[in-house]
C-alpha cells in the first residue's frame, strides 16, 4: 500500500506523537509498504534538505504551544502530491492543520481516511487565555466536528476510547496503544556514560523522569513529595530529563524547597540515547494526569526499569504485576511506592513475565495490529461506497 500519514508534529520535534509516527512508519515500511510523511516546516530542518518520503508545508508557531506548529498553505499541493504517489489510504495524527489537509485529500482521492486521537485536550485548556476562553464543551464540538465521516479511529488507550463515547463520536474506534521498538531500549547506546556524566556513583540511588516539562505534567509534585524521600534516603537524587515552559518554575521550586544537591536538570537529550538515561536510573516516575497513553513508561519497562505513576485505567493495567511498578492516587502513596521500589531495585524484573509483557506491547505487535484496522477500515470504505453509488443510481 501508499499510505499518507498527515501529522502537524514529526521530527526534529520532540513529542509522544512524533515518536508514535516514527513507529508507525518503521512499522509499516519493514512489513513492505510506502509510507509518506505530511507535515509542517521546522525551524531546525533547511528548507532544501533531503528528507526521504517527507513533504513539508509552510507552517507558523502554534498558538500557545510556541513549539509546536500549524500550517498555513498546502491544501492544493498537498492533494497534488498525495494523487501524483497515487495513496491508498491517508491516515491523520493531528485534528488541526494537516489533519484536515489529510481529510481534503482523502476525501478527493476517494479513499479511506484513518484518525490516530492522541491528545487529551481537556487538560490543556489552561494554555489559552488561562482557561478563560475555551471550555471542555468546545473540545467535544472540535473533536465531533473533525472525527466526523472518518472512516476509523484508532484510540491509544482506553481512556481515550471513553472520551470519545462521551463526545458521542459514533466512528468505528479501536484501541491500539503504541508500541516501543523493544531493540532500541533492551541495552545502552554507545558509550555515553550517564551516571560518569553526571558524577553519580554506581551505588546512588537515582529517581528518573522524563517528559516535555509542561504544567500538565505535574513535576512539581514530584519534587514536593522528596524532602519526605530525602529524609529516608539521604543520597537519593532526581534526575529530570526535557525541557519545556515549566522549566524556571520546576528549578526555583528546587531552590524554595533547598533540594538543588538532590535534583539534576538535563534539559533535552537525544531520541538516540534515551535508553542510556533509562538503563542508569534505578526508578521511574511521573506524576502527570493528562497522559492518553504515556509511551514513556512502556519505554521504560523495555529498559527493564520498573514504574511508579499516577493513577488511570491505563497504567493500572500496564503495572498489572508488583514485580512492574504501582500506581498511586495520593502524595503520601507516591512517596511510600518511591522508598519502597527503590529498595527493590536491587533485584531485576523477573525476565519470563517481563517478556511476556515486552510482547503485548511491542512494536511489532503495534504494526500489526495497525495493519489489521487499515484491511477493516478499506473493507467498510468499499462497503460504504458501494451503498451510497447503489443510492445515487436508484
Amino acid at each position: 500500500m501508499n499510505i499518507g500519514i498527515f501529522t502537524d508534529t514529526y521530527f526534529p520535534q520532540v513529542s509522544g506523537v512524533a515518536t508514535s509516527v516514527k513507529t508507525l512508519r518503521e512499522q509499516l515500511e519493514q512489513h513492505g509498504h510506502n509510507v509518506y510523511i505530511f507535515t509542517t516546516t521546522d525551524p531546525n530542518v533547511e528548507p532544501n534538505q533531503y528528507e526521504r518520503n517527507i513533504f513539508r508545508f509552510s507552517s507558523i508557531p502554534f498558538i500557545s504551544f510556541t513549539d509546536r506548529r500549524i500550517a498555513v498553505r498546502g491544501l492544493f499541493r498537498a492533494y497534488q502530491v498525495a494523487r501524483d504517489l497515487e495513496l491508498d489510504i491517508v491516515h491523520t495524527q493531528t485534528e488541526f492543520s494537516m489533519g484536515w489537509i489529510g481529510k481534503f485529500v482523502a476525501k478527493n482521492l476517494k479513499i479511506p481516511c484513518i484518525h490516530t486521537y492522541h491528545t487529551m485536550y481537556e487538560d490543556y485548556l489552561h494554555y489559552v487565555a488561562k482557561g478563560r476562553l475555551l471550555k471542555p464543551y468546545h473540545v467535544k464540538q472540535m473533536s465531533r466536528t473533525f472525527c466526523y465521516h472518518m472512516t476509523g479511529i484508532v484510540a491509544p488507550s482506553d481512556r481515550v476510547l471513553d472520551t470519545l463515547d462521551r463526545y458521542g463520536i459514533k466512528v468505528p474506534v479501536t484501541v491500539i496503544p503504541t508500541g516501543v521498538d523493544i531493540s532500541k531500549f533492551g541495552n545502552v547506546v554507545g558509550d555515553v556514560n550517564v551516571r560518569l556524566q553526571y558524577n553519580l556513583s554506581q551505588n546512588t540511588p537515582v529517581l528518573l523522569t522524563l517528559s516535555r516539562l509542561a504544567f500538565e505534567k505535574n513535576i512539581d509534585k514530584l519534587i514536593s513529595s522528596l524532602p519526605e524521600v530525602v529524609e529516608k534516603i539521604p543520597d537519593v537524587k532526581l534526575m529530570i530529563v526535557g525541557d519545556g515552559p515549566a522549566m524556571e518554575s520546576l528549578k526555583q521550586q528546587v531552590i524554595d524547597l533547598k533540594l538543588e544537591s538532590s535534583v539534576i536538570f538535563t534539559g533535552e537529550v537525544d531520541n538516540e540515547i534515551v535508553a542510556n538515561y533509562y538503563h542508569m536510573a534505578d526508578l521511574f516516575v511521573s506524576t502527570s494526569i493528562s497522559e492518553s497513553q504515556g509511551l514513556t513508561y512502556i519505554e521504560a519497562l523495555a529498559s527493564g526499569l520498573r514504574v511508579v505513576a499516577t493513577h488511570s485505567p491505563y497504567t493500572d493495567k500496564l503495572l498489572n504485576d508488583e514485580d512492574f511498578g504501582a500506581t498511586f492516587s495520593s502524595k503520601e502513596e507516591l512517596i511510600q511506592q518511591i522508598i519502597f521500589y527503590l529498595d527493590k531495585s536491587k533485584n531485576k524484573i523477573g525476565q519470563a513475565k517481563l517478556d511476556e509483557k515486552l510482547d503485548s506491547i511491542s512494536a511489532d505487535n503495534f504494526g500489526d495490529r495497525i495493519l489489521q484496522f487499515y484491511a477493516d477500515c478499506k473493507a467498510l470504505y468499499g462497503k460504504e461506497s458501494e451503498t451510497s453509488h447503489s443510492s445515487e443510481i436508484g
